[in-house]
């Protein structure tokens, strides 16, 4: 859950950067973000503190959070020396998370966004982090009804993880494209693949993707700037897509839509880790990466976001617009020398239909998006 920053800027900055220092290299942990519906409505349900309060002195409460809104939770894996212990955690939490909710009658939903529910019927959850976002953001975090899965990679050396984070801004599209889960909103059949983008990243200051920066150096003058001129009192109030966390030595990406099954949930986790460990190894061995302008991400971005997985990429290499699907596929060959070895390779697929593309699949043929819906949450092997 959110916590009120407790350093002073100087403080964190410095705990940051000997954090990056001394970090064990190559760790992972996956976050995912949850839904809670009334399994009746289906309706989104403020239960959050119940469900919390259940799981007191349980093995999940550890791994279980508060996410802005009271009609969200989070589960996490915990920090983890391999991929394929955090695919482990991850289905190992998802069955904690159903069998807490089960108890308490309320469903789970896992796409990027609810379909018809109001985001003025949501409570933000009540902590010292979630009170100021409110007060800084007003309508903005009101409207934030979304959900994410999002990657930590620790990485040694802060210049490194400032390299790592430089070199993830170019794939940020193609695992939008290969993520995109949320095509409705507002009971809006929105012909997006991924509405949650366009809610999260276009709407909140500091999101979507960063700049490239000059190492540590040139990173910390940026955060220094930020808290100078009072632009930002708590350090989680950089929502980039990816960013260096300066409360853990992670390298974190956070352009995923929530995942519906948990096989493409472990698959684009396994991708993102074998993509972090893909670009240490190039800094390290003096590999060129790419470092490609804002606007061409951002064209890119934009396809992700209409076309998802059914869409094409720009491949800038090569000057030419090719399948995001054969893109994808590119990236996965790419880092399978080394995911082989940090035991991410096993889970590395491109579906025949990502979530969003079979939601689209079966409006065509049940005629509503709600039925969808329906569907999706009760179908039998539901989030587990």
């Amino acid at each position: 859950m959110g916590d009120a920053q407790r350093l002073t800027p100087d403080e964190q900055i410095a705990f940051a950067r000997d954090a990056f220092e001394n970090a064990d290299d190559l760790t992972v942990a996956v976050e995912e973000e949850f839904a809670l519906l009334d399994p009746e409505t289906l309706e989104l349900t403020n239960r959050f503190e119940e469900l919390k309060a259940g799981a007191a002195e349980s093995e999940l409460d550890e791994h279980l959070v508060g996410e802005l809104i009271a009609s969200e939770i989070e589960v996490k894996t915990g920090r983890c020396e391999s991929f394929g212990e955090a695919a482990e955690r991850m289905a190992e939490r998802r069955v904690q998370l159903r069998a807490l909710a089960d108890a308490h009658g309320v469903a789970l939903a896992c796409t990027g966004t609810h379909p018809w529910s109001r985001w003025q019927d949501q409570r933000i959850i009540d902590t010292p982090h979630y009170r100021r976002n409110d007060e800084l953001l007003r309508y903005v975090v009101w409207r934030n009804n979304s959900f994410g899965i999002h990657v930590h990679i620790a990485v040694r050396g802060a210049d490194r993880a400032v390299g790592v984070c430089n070199a993830f801004r170019n794939v940020l599209p193609e695992l939008l494209a290969l993520s995109a889960s949320s095509p409705f909103v507002e009971d809006v059949v929105t012909g997006l693949h991924s509405v949650r983008t366009e809610i999260f990243t276009r709407m909140f200051p500091r999101c979507g993707v960063p700049d490239a920066y000059d190492g540590w150096e040139g990173f910390e003058q940026y955060v220094r700037f930020l808290y100078d001129t009072r632009s930002i009192d708590e350090h989680t109030q950089m929502w980039w897509s990816v960013r260096p966390h300066l409360a853990f030595p992670t390298v974190e990406v956070r352009i995923c839509d929530a995942q519906p099954d948990l096989r493409e949930a472990q698959s684009l986790a396994a991708l993102v880790y074998a993509l972090g460990a893909r670009f240490a190894r190039a800094i390290d061995e003096g590999e060129p990466l790419p470092s490609l302008q804002h606007r061409l991400i951002e064209e890119n971005t934009w396809r992700a976001i209409r076309y998802g997985l059914s869409g094409e990429l720009i491949h800038f290499e090569r000057g030419e617009v090719i399948p995001a699907r054969a893109r994808i596929e590119q990236l996965i060959e790419w880092v399978a020398p080394v995911a082989a070895e940090i035991g991410a390779e096993p889970f590395l697929a491109v579906p025949a239909a990502n979530a969003a593309e079979r939601q689209y699949a079966r409006l065509a043929e049940l005629g509503s998006h709600r039925d969808v819906f329906a569907e999706l949450v009760r179908a039998p092997e539901r989030v587990a």
